[in-house]
């Protein structure tokens, strides 16, 4: 084979490598998109899986009706870090369920991918040194409380109150649940009491 034959056929050869090997990186990436769906099987608009948590930025966010500022406001929430679990959403708004089981729209801006637990028991939390409920106990989470979310691990999660870090029991606490809390087709408002 001549040189110049040569060359147009490892021209063509790896033009074919490289156009299958986008054609498998296009294709990855709609495979990875693909699991992250709304209940009604859409894609997320964010492409961040739902449900999934995310905690409130301020002291002073709009719970609203539905996802638009023309939506009436239901109530506002007055607690900055609350865990809340993001269970369906538009491009700009996130429809939420709160500790109280209350169903409501959100703007994206107000929430934080920053993670957090709440003691939603009127009794303390032991918080311990291992993934153990043998383990030696380093502090107690006051009822009502909030506390960092580090991971979890094995139905354990570690938690970081200012220099402390810890576990806790990932049943005990509100905001590391794996399956939705509330129904994604429930209205907005339906619900309990208000934070």
């Amino acid at each position: 084979m001549s040189g110049k034959a040569s060359d147009k056929q490892s021209g063509k050869t790896g033009r074919l490598k490289r156009a299958i090997l986008a054609f498998g990186v296009v294709g990855c990436a709609v495979l990875a998109g693909a699991a992250n769906t709304m209940p009604d099987g859409r894609p997320t608009p964010s492409g961040q899986p739902v449900p999934r948590w995310l905690s409130l930025k301020s002291s002073k966010v709009f719970a609203r009706q539905g996802p638009g500022l023309d939506y009436p406001i239901l109530w506002q929430y007055r607690v900055s870090n609350l865990p809340v679990q993001v269970v369906a959403e538009t491009e700009g708004w996130r429809k939420i369920c709160d500790p109280e089981g209350a169903v409501a729209w959100v703007h994206r801006s107000v929430v934080s991918s920053g993670r957090s637990l709440l003691n939603l028991a009127d009794e303390e939390i032991a918080i311990h040194a291992g993934r153990s409920a043998t383990s030696p106990v380093r502090a107690r989470l006051s009822a009502r409380s909030l506390v960092s979310l580090s991971e979890c691990v094995d139905q354990w999660c570690e938690v970081r109150v200012r220099r402390l870090r810890g576990w806790v029991p990932q049943t005990a606490v509100f905001g590391a649940q794996e399956q939705p809390l509330c129904d994604a087709n429930r209205p907005a408002g339906a619900g309990r009491g208000r934070l």
